[in-house]
């Protein structure tokens, strides 16, 4: 029998709306990886489109966390660090690594800071310095279009973009140490977006796109993130796993659409979990 792989999401928890832990987990444990949960905040809902949401900061009971989990000599196959609330909490994920990062560990940072050209609430210059760092230490990253510009200290600019600009971003990135880059939001025109992924490595690149449905749609990014670890985990390629992870996105948008309900409580991937678990083989 194969072992069940292990991954830890390094996220916060937002006890109302699909994002963050309460996509990861479901997703990761639908594609058979155990899941463990590393909180980095607790909120009562994300900070999208919410206002007077509680905020209950757990930067000091990672570090509680991290030392009962090495007393019990636990190891993963993946790191997967989301949503970071401050410059502290990102040397936390650095410190983490150097505990349980072994020859085998895959680590994937998504580098939440902002999305439309501007940041998120609470994000500072300061910030990026550190994520840029620690994106340096990923086997691979999943920015978006105004994660990546910020990485890079570039001004933002709306789309549609050419494909040799979003080459030469992702090529950029990889300068930091990190090979494998997808980036998401891409579009070459106004009538789709998806993804690109690029290895620096084998300087292999590929771009999956979709049909663009209009409106903004809550926790997009942690659904794609998280659907293509799964599948990285899978053994699926970095080109599979990317196609994967935006048709996943994808038809969990057009089933919210179709359900016509609240989006800033997320999309509904729930009912699309076996068609996931098809794709994957499992």
């Amino acid at each position: 029998m194969i072992p069940q792989k292990r991954a830890v999401t390094i996220n916060d928890i937002s006890g109302m709306g699909r994002c963050s832990v309460t996509v990861a987990c479901p997703v990761l444990s639908a594609a058979g990886i155990e899941t463990s949960v590393l909180p980095t905040a607790l909120l009562s809902t994300h900070t999208g489109g919410f206002s007077e949401y509680s905020f209950l900061d757990l930067t000091d009971e990672m570090s509680k966390i991290m030392k009962h989990w090495q007393s019990l000599g636990r190891t993963f196959d993946a790191i997967y660090s989301g949503y970071l609330g401050s410059v502290a909490q990102i040397e936390k994920v650095n410190e983490f690594i150097d505990i349980f990062k072994d020859d085998n560990t895959f680590i994937m940072v998504d580098p939440v800071m902002g999305d439309a050209g501007r940041f998120y609430a609470g994000f500072t210059e300061e910030y990026i310095d550190g994520m840029r760092k620690l994106c340096g230490r990923a086997d691979i990253i999943v920015p978006n279009i105004t994660e990546a510009l910020f990485l890079l200290n570039k001004e933002y600019k709306d789309g549609p973009y050419t494909e040799e600009y979003i080459k030469e971003i992702m090529k950029e990135i990889s300068s930091f140490g990190c090979k494998r880059i997808v980036l998401t939001g891409v579009c070459f025109d106004n009538e789709n977006v998806g993804a690109s992924c690029f290895d620096a490595e084998n300087g292999a690149f590929s771009t999956f796109l979709a049909p663009r449905i209009e409106g903004f749609y809550h926790g997009t990014g942690d659904v794609f993130a998280s659907t293509l670890l799964s599948a990285l985990l899978n053994n699926k390629t970095l080109a599979e796993s990317t196609k994967i992870a935006v048709d996943f996105t994808e038809d969990s948008i057009i089933r919210t659409r179709n359900a016509k309900t609240d989006t800033r409580y997320g999309v509904i991937f729930e009912q699309e979990l076996p068609a996931l678990v098809r794709k994957l083989g499992l």
